[in-house]
């Protein structure tokens, strides 16, 4: 049996070994066939918007074929900008019915079109169905952007507003017998509601109320401004909901009712070539002169260790072990200038916040300017991550602040006696057993949980009032767990400007004293993973078992890999939580 279990590691290591060999054949294959063949001299880029939006790639290379034809926010916006100046492009035009994304990066989306439109070329938007009977208010909100929206004579356009919602499991909890044992940070820290409350309670209420208002401002105001409507006519028309095309029509709110291949014969008849906007980023390559700068990206709930994602995927969180090592090799980097760090998430792990924060002010210590740009959410310790950079940019929908933590457990003795099960326990200390799902705190258990929460806040508050020069009187009023708007969060202090990527481009520019045209290469760090990599890292880290006949075969793989790096050298141009609520968003 031994004999056959290291036999079947061996062919599998074998077909991986052949299947990577491949799949890095394959590419370069592919990439030296887009070098080989130039870009027509006359363009309509497209863009299909219908999956949304990500803030990177995945590491695993196997992951990044599967998803080869997601939409990078970053990666569009440089685009976008090198189309707009670029003779060969005559238009854009973008398919969108749904607009899976949230308002910070629909902002950036139409902070982009707006770029482009100002090139004077065509923008053109695409739907079957604009948000209709899904009422998403996010896609109209999207579309307002172009100079012409094009609607199906069959489709409707769905302007219905924005809904926060959130569930409650405290009958649920008190049914199974189960005791939620939370404290929090303070009032406005509204996380642990959904276990303790059967509704929102007044100040998260407040809150939730505040972030609705001010999504709502931002989408009439910018529906108005870019259709020349006032806002009252389409707020008017948000309240009435799904509208068919005739009387989007009417109403200013699209310029035809027409089908897909009437609009593709407009933009093609004159001998255009339809080119994706991922192709035509991948076969336009860097610019020569351009200046590095590292793109660190934190996206998902902030967590310690490494954020290995596997073979088959990518970790979907902002891990410390991953951002932090990836500043470190940045500020090693001679050719980074400047270091962006982009920040999507709702927040987390205290500790994991806290080796990021070190790792910002390290950076900046030793000369590399960080600014940071956020994304639909940084929050919490997403925010707390951020706090301590030369610069803060957000868009003005962008969730921010919830300065504050919580902790607690849940408590099972009831649910076990429901269920008929007994525990029995042996133990040492008189505090063994604080973190036991078995028993509820005792006084002194609860008492040394609210003191660590106490000292977390004062931590999380004070390097606050440091970093963004607000003092104790006025964090107390911003803090104490409260989340603001983008907008809101520029006028208190928390962010520095209003706006994405392009924005976030003029900080690092004048940070890191370029002129103020001068263009950037972003460069990932880390960098992605390559296929060889890929297969050695998994080998390294339990993904086949290890024997020695495996191990010779790794020894093999890593001469192959080290026999093929001109080829990767050619690609590679090409605990206590801080954390926010969940709220679904519609």
């Amino acid at each position: 049996m031994r004999f056959l279990g290291r036999l079947i590691v061996i062919v599998l290591a074998v077909i991986g070994g052949f299947m990577v060999l491949g799949t890095v054949f394959m590419t370069v294959a592919a990439v030296s066939s887009s070098r080989e063949k130039p870009l027509p001299a006359h363009m309509v880029l497209s863009l299909n918007l219908d999956n949304g939006v990500v803030e990177t790639r995945p590491d695993s290379p196997l992951a990044r074929f599967a998803n080869h034809d997601v939409t990078v926010l970053s990666e569009l916006v440089q685009t976008l900008d090198r189309a707009a100046n670029d003779p060969r492009v005559n238009a854009l035009v973008v398919r969108l019915d749904g607009a899976p994304m949230g308002m910070a990066a629909a902002q950036e989306v139409r902070d982009a079109v707006t770029a482009f439109r100002r090139s004077g070329k065509r923008a053109v938007v695409f739907s079957e169905e604009l948000g209709g009977f899904g009422g998403s208010t996010i896609a109209a909100y999207v579309s307002s952007a172009f100079k012409e929206v094009w609607l199906q004579p069959s489709g409707t356009y769905g302007l219905s507003g924005f809904m926060l919602q959130s569930p409650f499991i405290k009958n649920t909890l008190d049914m199974l017998g189960v005791q939620p044992q939370f404290s929090g940070r303070w009032e406005y820290k509204s996380a642990i509601e959904m276990f303790t409350h059967e509704k929102f309670s007044k100040e998260a209420h407040e809150t939730m109320d505040g972030l609705v208002a001010a999504w709502t401002n931002q989408a009439v105001d910018g529906i108005a401004a870019s259709r020349g409507l006032k806002a009252e006519d389409v707020r008017a028309l948000m309240d009435k909901g799904i509208l068919f095309s005739d009387e989007a029509k009417a109403a200013g709110l699209i310029d035809r009712a027409g089908y897909w291949d009437e609009l593709d014969k407009s933009l093609t008849e004159d001998g255009s070539a339809m080119i994706s906007v991922n192709s035509y980023a991948t076969r336009l390559g860097p610019r020569p002169e351009a200046v590095k700068v590292a793109l660190i990206v934190g996206a998902g709930p902030v967590t310690s260790g490494g954020g290995d994602g596997g073979p088959l995927g990518n970790d979907n969180s902002m891990a410390a072990g991953r951002v932090t090592q990836a500043f470190r090799d940045a500020v090693k980097d001679p050719d980074v200038k400047a270091i962006l760090f982009r920040i999507d998430s709702p927040g987390g792990s205290y500790t994991a916040s806290d080796a990021i924060w070190r790792e910002v002010n390290n950076a900046r210590a030793a000369g590399k300017p960080v600014v940071v740009s956020m994304g639909d959410v940084a929050a919490s310790g997403g925010y707390f991550a951020a706090m301590s950079a030369d610069r803060i940019v957000a868009e003005p929908g962008t969730i921010t602040g919830s300065i504050g933590v919580f902790a607690g457990k849940f408590v099972l003795a009831d649910l076990w006696k429901k269920l008929g099960v007994t525990w029995d326990e042996v133990h040492q200390g008189a505090n063994s057993g604080m973190w036991s799902q078995n028993q509820p705190f005792t006084p002194a258990g609860w008492e040394r949980l609210n003191a660590m929460l106490d000292h977390v806040y004062a931590d999380f508050t004070d390097k606050a009032e440091k970093a963004r020069k607000i003092d104790a009187k006025d964090m107390d009023a911003v803090a104490r767990g409260r989340v603001w708007p983008g907008d809101k969060a520029k006028e208190i202090g928390l962010v520095d400007e209003n706006g994405g990527y392009a924005e976030a481009f003029v900080a690092v520019r004048r940070l890191a004293r370029l002129p103020s045209q001068m263009p950037l290469r972003l460069a990932p760090f880390p960098q992605p993973r390559s296929p060889f990599n890929e297969l050695v890292h998994a080998l390294r880290n339990g993904g086949l078992p290890m024997d020695s006949e495996a191990s010779t075969m790794l020894r093999t793989l890593v001469k192959v890999e080290a026999m093929l790096q001109p080829f990767e050298a050619m690609l590679s141009e090409q605990d206590n939580t801080l954390r926010m609520p969940p709220i679904e968003t519609k």
